[in-house]
């Protein structure tokens, strides 16, 4: 009678090639991955990157938007830098980033974390909120601009010596009209984004600070804003690429007004190319904000370091 002998067992050696084999197979891009992909990409090189680079040319190029386009190389560059209105619009719109940043971020923090509790009611207050997110900008800005005229405003229907001020005169008052108008806007998306990561957040976490004898505000420190670190991130590039869009709410507002007290930079582009008939040097200026704004954007994701990308939770 004879017996089969066993196979022997796989060796280490054998484990760790077939181990690094299927790591191998997981990690190569798979054909129905690119196909997914493909729609998207297609969009965005028609769409994105074509313009981009049509704009890029026309940098380098004199036109007045009808007649022939003249190949100038440096001259309309040599007229984004040396213009005032160029450097004024600069600074303006780095000042409205770091002034939305600083007034958005704080009560969209506060905001997302109150609406991310368990009472019914925040779900309406939830909706209540979102709700300015859903208007156009002009019309917003139309709406604030009668509310704030001194003739038949608020002032005049009301009779509030508050709002009888000249707001959108006034080259200092129109910027805190701007900023709260922008803020009553733009904040419900953020605290949107804050509650769904709020609510992403162990209660666990929370239970063991209670036993601990942590209050409200010593778990909202310790446990919610440092949970809430690459969300922070997100939201801050978004707002900080959005701060440099804003374009047509103040051009319906203010119109860059009082003088250029509000001539943004993407204001300045619209008006030097559709107004000046100068669309050489208002795609110098599109071509600085690209520039500008990726800066920015890459600035902030270094800000969370080498791990930005990881999940919020990752080592929770």
């Amino acid at each position: 009678m004879t017996t089969t002998a066993p196979s022997p067992l796989p060796s280490a050696a054998q484990d760790g090639a077939a181990s690094t084999s299927g790591r191998r197979a997981r990690d190569r891009p798979q054909l129905s991955h690119v196909l997914f992909a493909l729609p998207a990409l297609v969009m965005f090189g028609v769409f994105a990157l074509l313009p981009l680079i049509g704009v890029i040319a026309l940098s380098f190029t004199t036109w007045n938007g009808i007649g022939a386009i003249e190949f100038t190389g440096l001259t309309s560059w040599k007229e984004v830098l040396t213009r005032s209105s160029t450097w004024n619009g600069l600074v303006l719109v780095l000042l409205m980033v770091i002034a939305t940043w600083l007034t958005q971020t704080p009560l969209s923090i506060l905001l997302g974390a109150f609406l991310a509790g368990p009472q019914r009611y925040r779900n309406l207050l939830a909706v209540l909120y979102f709700l300015p997110l859903l208007l156009s900008s002009a019309a917003i800005a139309i709406t604030y601009k009668s509310l704030l005229d001194p003739n038949f405003g608020l002032a005049s229907g009301l009779n509030l010596d508050a709002f009888a001020l000249n707001w959108l005169g006034d080259t200092t008052l129109v910027w805190y009209v701007v900023l709260f108008v922008i803020a009553w806007q733009f904040i419900p998306f953020h605290t949107l984004i804050y509650q769904g990561a709020v609510r992403q957040i162990p209660q666990s976490m929370y239970e063991a600070a209670q036993i601990d004898g942590a209050g409200r505000v010593r778990q909202f420190l310790s446990i919610t804003l440092p949970q809430l670190k690459y969300t922070m991130i997100t939201s801050s590039t978004l707002m900080v690429v959005g701060a440099l869009t804003y374009f047509d709410l103040i051009f319906v507002l203010t119109q860059g007004g009082p003088g250029v007290a509000t001539r943004i930079l993407p204001l300045d582009m619209y008006l030097t190319g559709f107004r000046g008939n100068e669309m050489g040097v208002a795609s110098g200026l599109a071509v600085l904000l690209v520039v500008i704004g990726l800066g920015l954007a890459l600035g902030v994701q270094r800000l969370g370091g080498k791990d930005a990308n990881a999940s919020q939770m990752e080592g929770a």
